[in-house]
């Protein structure tokens, strides 16, 4: 017999080999239908899958992300199976689940794929999925998975089965298809009742540009296709918000190929706006304490293998600068830290100055795959709102609270409302492949843990998931329709600071080392930008958008008084332009309502008499006449509030 613990705490003996689906049927026959996968032991497994020894057990229904990625996994193999069906001789390269849906890479030899070809992939998946295919899973040998493959003439498994150890390899089965693939999967194809392929990419084999390129397709299935219905609706909400089309037509960034791929151009009002961001977090930053600093473009290539970046950053970097001077080689950053790090080394530190709070926007470079690039969120150079303080162990928490206090802040002001604090500490089974004492990582993990209580902070705890050099929390949020966005970030660090003999003298005279914390609230301003314009549509708050107001005469007549107007608002800080053009007052309105401008004032005779504006808000309409003056105060006061 073995014992099972449930979520609520509640222990029951069943018999070893007993599945969670025979388990979920005991409880309740609707649970079991339910049900998609479980995780044993922190472990997602299958629901066919016996259960051998004393286990924690929870049930993942669709709504758990578990569950989706076990529906998105077998949707894979299933979309695989339709390939193999229709393109006999395909070869496979991955095919994972990912935040929604999923993908797989496939060769197709002389054959290209164009997107008319999705919708006969689509109906033979769901043909295949009516006929209930259940997933098996086998144990192989490697020399048995290798021959396999071999046989097939897949050379990409057979790749992927040369870098794994022998028993450790299982395939899957459902149906004619089988698949190299750890699983977890659902119990049968049955339950995949909704399927739409989403798009067709390009992707190098392993991400590397000196391998061929596959085809990737891409798909997302639901259990229903009311889900299927909405999330095509989301789809297209999504398209309209953008940031790359929104970014062009509110004219905030471009990019140019003379210039280089993954190398924004901020146009003057992004540049503006950007600017505007960063002069918002450096006023809270002075609030807290920190003291800014500038560092260079570029280091010498020792800097960065005596921080470590080199060895796990080289291939992602652009190639090493060489100088006139022989063996002299530098590098353009991929991260500030080793150059703050100099900066705190640049004199001797005492226990009285600590906390050290260097804050720096500084731009770094990383050399992504060309095929990795997406507007904004993923370039070549970014510009990172980095900090890094430098404390004692007994300041940690402290240190962590402020920083929560500072994204929290942001958030609010920015209306983030849902967000999730990720909790990522060391693998208690595995400590081998990180760094520090056990008594320092338990400080530091607990700090977190306390920190994240006190501030009420939604949280979950992953473990494993803490970078080699200390633990972590990260910030996720969602967006106004649903997505999940990391932003924000703070990290615990041992390793820099002995990488560098960094150095503190304490009140009893010796030498000990700080502990280094590393935190970006807003991630990168370009990703931060890019969410942010997703997240509003383009309609920022009004002490953040580019043009807060448009003064629209309704003839020529009134252009003298317009532009008075307009001038009056410049000289008070607020940011307004006149639209003169010799178009109908109806054009001028609906062509500002389009470019997102929250405050529309037109003005003519009346208002001219009157020395008065009639207020136009956008998504609100008509607001009625004010003067000019009582407008002022409108709008300096509602940026106040969103400030505050």
């Amino acid at each position: 017999m073995i014992k099972i613990t449930f979520p609520d705490g509640n222990v029951k003996e069943f018999e070893a080999g007993i599945t969670a689906y025979q388990i979920a049927e005991g409880i309740s026959p609707r649970l079991a239908a339910d049900v998609l996968a479980a995780s044993v032991n922190g472990k997602v497994y299958d629901l066919d899958r016996p259960i051998m020894e004393d286990a924690s057990l929870k049930l993942h229904k669709w709504e758990d992300q578990e569950a989706k990625t076990t529906f998105w996994h077998s949707s894979s193999h299933l979309m695989a199976e339709a390939l193999e069906s229709l393109y006999p001789g395909v070869k496979f390269g991955i095919g994972p689940a990912i935040e929604n849906g999923f993908y797989y890479d496939i060769d197709l030899g002389e054959k290209q794929l164009v997107e008319a070809d999705l919708a006969a992939i689509e109906q033979k998946m769901l043909e295949l999925a009516r006929t209930k295919e259940q997933f098996t899973r086998i144990d192989v040998s490697k020399a048995e998975a290798m021959k396999k493959y071999t046989e097939k003439g897949d050379q990409y498994k057979c790749e992927l089965i040369d870098g794994l150890d022998d028993g450790t390899i299982t395939f899957y089965t459902n149906g004619a298809f089988t698949d190299l693939c750890r699983g977890p999967h659902l119990r049968d194809t049955s339950m995949i009742k909704a399927v739409k392929l989403t798009s067709i990419a390009g992707a190098y084999w392993r991400g590397d540009e000196n391998n061929k390129m596959l085809t990737r397709i891409y798909g997302i299935t639901f259990p229903k296709k009311s889900l299927l219905d909405e999330y095509l609706v989301l789809l297209e909400e999504a398209k309209k918000r953008d940031h790359r089309k929104l970014g062009k037509e509110l004219e905030l960034f471009t990019f140019s190929s003379k210039v280089g791929m993954g190398l924004p151009l901020w146009l003057p009002k992004g540049a503006a706006l950007r600017e505007r961001l960063e002069q918002f977090l450096r006023k809270v930053q002075k609030e807290y304490g920190y003291q800014q600093v500038i560092t260079p473009h570029i280091g010498n290539k020792e800097l960065y293998i005596t921080s470590g970046h080199w060895a796990k950053y080289g291939k992602d970097s652009f190639r090493p600068i060489t100088t006139p001077e022989e063996g002299e080689e530098y590098l353009l950053k991929p991260m500030n830290c080793p150059h703050h790090c100099e900066i705190y080394k640049s004199k001797p530190r005492s226990y009285k100055d600590l906390p050290l709070r260097f804050a720096e926007f500084g731009t770094v470079y990383r050399y992504e795959q060309s095929g990795e690039l997406h507007g904004l969120t993923r370039v070549r150079g970014f510009t990172q709102d980095d900090a890094h303080l430098f404390c004692r162990q007994d300041q940690i928490k402290e240190e962590f609270c402020k920083i929560i206090d500072i994204i929290l802040y942001i958030f609010k002001t920015l209306d983030f409302k849902e967000f999730t604090a990720q909790i990522s500490l060391r693998d208690p089974n595995n400590k081998t492949k990180y760094i520090g004492s056990d008594e320092n990582w338990a400080k530091a993990e607990a700090a977190i843990i306390e920190a994240s209580a006190e501030k009420n902070l939604p949280t979950v705890v992953e473990y494993g998931e803490a970078a080699f050099y200390g633990p972590k929390l990260d910030f996720m949020v969602k967006d106004a329709i649903g997505r999940k966005w990391q932003l924000g970030t703070i990290q615990v660090d041992y390793n820099l600071p002995e990488r560098f003999e960094l150095e503190y003298t304490g009140a009893d005279d010796k030498k000990y080392r700080p502990v280094m914390i590393h935190r970006a609230p807003f991630g990168s301003m370009e990703r931060f930008v890019a969410v942010l314009l997703e997240h509003t549509g383009g309609k920022f708050p009004l002490w953040l958008t580019p043009d807060q107001v448009a003064v629209l005469p309704v003839s020529e007549k009134y252009n003298d008084f317009a532009k008075k107007v307009c001038d009056l608002l410049n000289n008070s800080d607020i940011r307004a332009f006149l639209d003169d053009r010799n178009e109908t007052i109806g054009k001028k309105i609906r062509e500002n309502e389009m470019k997102r401008v929250p405050f529309l004032l037109i003005v003519g005779e009346k208002e001219q008499e009157s020395n008065t504006v009639s207020v136009r808000r956008q998504g609100e309409g008509d607001k009625g006449a004010m003067s000019v003056e009582e407008f002022k105060n409108f709008i300096k006061e509602e940026i106040q509030k969103q400030l505050n």
